[in-house]
């Protein structure tokens, strides 16, 4: 069962030129996810992977009808990447980057506040419909489709708990 995303979710990676973007880019893709295309300021016209690489969020919003975004860029940049991609109309913000300074994350909340824009994250592993579509930088083969899901703060209990949970057949 899909709650977030699916396997019609449509996502852009903001950081896709950077070293995780890159590598979670293709992760995710191995997957099956659809990733439409990437932001990175001064590199549009380029790909990744395959996937075109646009200069903003709205330009690759406007060209790939994309409604979900995957953040790996620096935390100083991070809370305007957000703004980005909600003002771009994206209304699914996954944020993979660690450490952004938490009165930056409340100003952002202040400002997308009754807008309807969801934001997973900070610091988070992201977020995984099994056998339809990931959203972050957890390892997709421990997951299965089935009548459990897991939610929690952590990374690597998490995967754990997946794994166990998928080993057991539940």
């Amino acid at each position: 069962m899909s709650i977030l995303i699916s396997r019609n979710t449509r996502v852009i990676v903001q950081g896709i030129t950077g070293e995780n973007g890159k590598f979670h880019t293709a992760q995710m893709l191995a997957y099956g996810t659809k990733v439409v295309g990437g932001v990175t300021p001064g590199k549009g016209g380029q790909t990744v992977e395959g996937v075109p690489v646009f200069n903003t969020v709205s330009e690759a919003v406007r060209k790939t009808d994309a409604d979900t975004s995957i953040i790996f860029v620096p935390a100083r940049f991070a809370p305007d990447a957000i703004l980005e991609a909600a003002e771009a109309g994206i209304r699914l913000v996954v944020v993979i980057t660690e450490g952004i300074v938490p009165s930056d994350m409340l100003r952002v909340k202040y400002s997308l506040k009754g807008k309807g824009v969801r934001i997973i994250g900070p610091n988070c592993p992201g977020i995984i419909t099994a056998e339809e579509c990931k959203v972050g930088i957890m390892p997709g083969y421990i997951h299965r489709k089935g009548k459990v899901g897991v939610i929690s703060r952590s990374g690597t209990l998490t995967y754990e708990a997946v794994y166990q949970l998928t080993n057991l057949g539940i």
